[in-house]
C-alpha cells in the first residue's frame, strides 16, 4: 500500500494526499528492475496508455519489445486522470483551425474521435473490465452566458466532422443531470476507471511477452543505427526506440522547447450514501465537463464516489514535475464541489492527488521522429485529452515502426511553435494560466450572484 499523508487545505478541510494518484495501487507483481544488458527489436520508454498500446501492437506484429518504466505502469498521467473516454468535443476547434487550417484540423478531429472507437474495441478484444459506462460526455454550462461560446464551438466542430448534439435544459432535468448544469453539448463516449484500464493493458503486455522493467528510469540514451539506453543497473539496445513519456519527455533532453508539463489536480469524495445518491438523482452518471477556459470535470464513479478534476492548473519552473500536493488546487476543487452540488453539503473528501499532462503552445499533439537515423519516435502534447488519443497514438506509432504508413500519423505533421527559455517560459505560462483563471472567476461570480438573487 502507498505511504500517504494528511494535508490541510484551509476551508477545504483535511484530505489524504495520494502520491500514486487515486485509481492505482503498486502492483503485487511489480516487475524487476533492468539489470545487466538486454536487446530487443524495439525499446518503449513509458508504461502509460501510449507506451503499453504500442508495446502490445508491436508484439502482435512479432516484434520483441522491452518496456522501461520509471515507477510502475500507470503511475503517471494514465493512472491519475479523470477517466473520460472523450473524443473531439474536448478540444478547442478554433485554435486548431487557426494553427493548421480547416482541412488538416479535420484530420486532428478524426484522431480524437477514432481514438474512442479504438479504445472501445480494445475493451472487447482484450476482455478489459474497467467500469466503462458508455453514457456519453456532456460539455455542460453553468451560466447562460456560456451558451454563445458553446454553440459557436459546436458549429465549427460540425464543419470539422465532430458530431455533437445540443442538450437543452428540459432534457438535462429529465435525465437527472444536477441542476447546476444548465444545458450542454453531448458526444458519444463515457467514463471508466483509468487505473483498471491501464492495469489491464499492463497484464496484456506481460502475457504477450513484452519484457517490462519497472522501477527502471531511463538515465540517458545514445543515438545511432542501434540505440543504447542506460539505466541505473543495466542497459538495453534496439534499432528503434519509442519515447511515450509525455510530460516527462523534456527531462530526457527531448522536446524541451516544444512541450511543457502542466500540473492537473483532482479530489475524490467519500462514498455517497443511498440518501445522497437519491437526492442527486443522477440516473445516467454522464461525465460532465464545463466550457470554462480551464474546464471543470465532475463525475460519479462505479463505487459511488465523486471525482472532480482540473479547475486550476499550475506550471513548475524549469518544466519540472515534482510529485507534491497542490494546496490551492484542492481548495478550489472542494469549493466547486460545494457550489455545484449543494444537495451534498457535508460530504467528506477522502483524498486528493496531482499529475502532469504535456501541452504545446498550440495545444496540438506533438508526434514525430528524431535522431541521426530518425529511429527515435516520440509522442507528447496530449493537453489533457490522452485517454483515447494516446491509446490510438501508440497503435499508430507501432504501425509506423513496423513499416506501415498510417494516414492519420501523416496528417499530424505540422510545425510546433517553440517554447521560450526560462524565466520567460515561467512568466508566459503563469500569465496564461492566471488570465484563464480570471475569466473563469468572472463567470463563477455571476453564477453565485444569480443563485443569491434566485433564492
Amino acid at each position: 500500500m502507498e505511504m500517504s499523508n494528511k494535508v490541510a487545505f484551509g476551508d477545504a478541510g483535511v484530505m489524504r494526499f495520494r502520491s500514486l494518484g487515486g485509481w492505482v495501487e503498486r502492483p503485487l507483481d511489480l516487475q524487476p528492475e533492468l539489470k545487466g544488458h538486454e536487446h530487443a527489436d524495439v525499446i518503449v520508454v513509458g508504461g502509460g496508455f501510449a507506451g503499453l498500446s504500442a508495446a502490445l501492437e508491436l508484439a502482435a506484429r512479432g516484434a520483441s519489445v522491452i518496456l522501461l518504466e520509471q515507477e510502475f505502469c500507470g503511475f503517471g498521467a494514465s493512472g491519475r486522470n479523470a477517466g473520460y473516454l472523450l473524443g473531439s468535443m474536448g478540444i478547442e476547434f478554433e485554435l486548431f483551425v487557426k494553427r493548421v487550417g480547416l482541412e488538416q484540423a479535420r484530420q486532428f478531429v478524426s484522431l480524437y474521435d477514432v481514438g474512442v472507437t479504438y479504445v472501445e474495441g480494445r475493451f472487447n478484444a482484450l476482455g478489459i473490465e474497467c467500469d466503462y459506462n458508455p453514457s456519453g460526455i456532456i460539455r455542460a454550462a453553468v451560466h447562460p452566458r456560456q451558451e454563445k461560446r458553446l454553440r459557436a464551438n459546436m458549429q465549427l466542430g460540425e464543419k470539422l466532422g465532430s458530431s455533437t448534439r445540443f442538450v437543452d435544459a428540459a432534457e438535462m432535468r429529465a435525465r437527472g443531470i444536477p441542476p447546476a448544469f444548465l444545458f450542454g453539448s453531448e458526444q458519444r463516449g463515457g467514463t471508466l476507471n483509468p487505473g483498471k484500464y491501464v492495469g489491464a493493458l499492463r497484464r496484456a503486455a506481460l502475457k504477450a511477452g513484452v519484457r517490462v522493467y519497472e522501477r527502471t528510469p531511463l538515465l540517458s540514451y545514445s543515438e545511432g543505427p542501434v540505440i543504447t539506453c542506460k539505466t541505473a543497473l543495466g542497459s538495453a539496445t534496439a534499432p528503434v526506440m519509442l519515447l511515450a513519456t509525455n510530460a516527462y519527455t523534456p527531462q530526457l533532453g527531448l522536446l524541451r522547447n516544444k512541450v511543457a508539463p502542466i500540473r492537473v489536480s483532482a479530489i475524490e469524495t467519500q462514498p455517497l450514501s443511498a440518501k445522497q445518491l437519491a437526492s442527486l438523482d443522477w440516473k445516467g452518471r454522464e461525465g460532465l465537463v464545463t466550457p470554462h477556459f480551464t474546464m471543470e470535470s465532475h463525475r460519479l464513479t462505479a463505487h459511488d464516489t465523486m471525482v472532480l478534476t482540473t479547475k486550476q492548473l499550475n506550471y513548475v519552473y524549469g518544466s519540472k514535475t515534482p510529485n507534491i500536493p497542490d494546496h490551492n488546487a484542492y481548495a478550489a476543487l472542494a469549493q466547486g464541489l460545494r457550489e455545484r452540488f449543494p444537495m451534498l453539503q457535508g460530504l467528506g473528501i477522502q483524498h486528493c492527488w496531482s499529475g502532469y499532462i504535456s501541452a504545446a503552445y498550440d495545444a496540438l499533439p506533438v508526434v514525430g521522429t528524431t535522431g541521426a537515423k530518425q529511429n527515435i519516435f516520440y509522442s507528447a502534447g496530449c493537453s489533457g485529452h490522452g485517454l483515447a488519443s494516446q491509446s490510438l497514438m501508440g497503435a499508430l506509432l507501432a504501425a509506423q515502426i513496423s513499416g506501415e504508413a498510417p494516414a492519420l500519423l501523416k496528417a499530424m505533421q505540422h510545425k510546433t511553435p517553440s517554447m521560450l527559455p526560462e524565466p520567460f517560459q515561467w512568466c508566459a505560462m503563469k500569465s496564461a494560466l492566471a488570465t484563464a483563471k480570471l475569466l473563469d472567476s468572472w463567470t463563477n461570480k455571476k453564477v453565485r450572484k444569480d443563485n443569491v438573487l434566485n433564492g
